[in-house]
């Protein structure tokens, strides 16, 4: 499972990457901060990473496909 890590020292709270996210990984709490919610949906595509301004996200995609 990909491992989606938001660093909320550098976030802003934005929204970008909760609406960027093709997956729906994130919900927001009420303050605004993403949380990666639903984790086991991220196919690993960055698309968070890659739009945050703020260099907050970083996604860890699992390279071993299931195998053990």
């Amino acid at each position: 499972m990909n491992r989606v890590i938001v660093n909320t020292g550098r976030c802003k709270r934005c929204g970008i990457c909760t609406e960027f996210c093709p997956a729906k990984v994130f919900t927001r709490q009420t303050d605004g901060t993403p949380v990666p919610t639903y984790q086991e949906k991220c196919t690993g595509c960055r698309m968070c990473v890659l739009r945050c301004p703020d260099f907050a996200l970083e996604v860890e995609v699992d390279t071993n496909d299931g195998k053990k």
